[in-house]
């Protein structure tokens, strides 16, 4: 399936007007919440992967396949009757969010969903346009999407979002580090870390951070941090590519008089 930040097919659907209705946040990154005008909405299970499904569709989806996808195992009939029993569900006083025009299905052009916004985040700092301050916060502190739902549309998905999310982290210890905001590349270049500890590029970028900024202890410790994970995991060494940024703190630790 995957997602797309422009989600250009969305306008097949019918335009809510700005301002018109309550305010709807829907939260993917770090497990599913529904909020209106802040306050939090409580969907069943159902209603919570239909919700989340139309949310990472790269257009509105047919109600057939959406039908499909959630209930394989039986007739197309029994799978549509099962699909309006959700939407049933939906449709609660206040917190109407699905739109369906033409046998398709699709989330309100006003719902704000957080993936969303962290990949378009993403793809700004990729092509080079800095981030803001508050965008810069929300995509270290990130965590992954649906990180307890296991159904095959979503793992995909998250995996997009994971390496979208690294490779963004790692341009913003790069452009950080290249104006001298080290302590914004340190923090960057430790939760592309956090999220994978055996991504060689995250480790050597905030190796070379350490040492740009003249923090060589650290420097070390993160190379043999690294190197008992990548021992322990796969097996086997770093490379010589980043051995060599602190092989001469290795040779000096080593020359030291007992």
């Amino acid at each position: 399936m995957g997602f797309r930040v422009e989600l250009r097919d969305t306008a097949r659907l019918p335009r809510q007007s700005p301002g018109s209705g309550p305010t709807f946040h829907l939260g993917l990154i770090g497990g599913f919440s529904l909020r209106r005008d802040g306050e939090p909405i409580h969907l069943p299970i159902s209603a919570q992967r239909l919700v989340a499904f139309l949310a990472l569709s790269e257009r509105p989806a047919m109600r057939s396949h959406v039908a499909g996808t959630f209930w394989p195992d039986v007739s197309e009939d029994r799978a549509l009757a099962n699909l309006r029993s959700v939407i049933w569900r939906l449709r609660g006083p206040g917190h109407e969010i699905l739109v369906s025009d033409g046998g398709q299905l699709g989330l309100r052009r006003d719902v704000s969903v957080d993936m969303r916004n962290l990949s378009r985040t993403a793809f700004d700092i990729l092509e080079a346009r800095d981030a803001a301050p508050l965008a810069f916060e929300s995509l270290t502190h990130a965590g992954e999407l649906l990180p307890d739902w296991s159904d095959e549309w979503v793992l995909a998905d998250r995996e997009r979002y994971h390496q979208l999310r690294l490779h963004a982290l790692e341009r913003l210890c790069q452009q950080r580090a290249a104006t001298g905001r080290y302590g914004l590349a340190v923090e960057a270049c430790l939760a592309a870390v956090a999220a994978e500890p055996l991504r060689e590029s995250a480790q050597r970028q905030l190796i070379e951070v350490y040492l740009s900024e003249g923090n060589r202890a650290a420097a070390l410790r993160q190379y043999v941090s690294y190197q008992r994970v990548i021992r322990e995991e796969v097996g086997v060494e770093p490379s010589r590519e980043i051995t060599d940024l602190v092989r001469e703190l290795r040779l000096a630790g080593t020359a030291r008089p007992a």
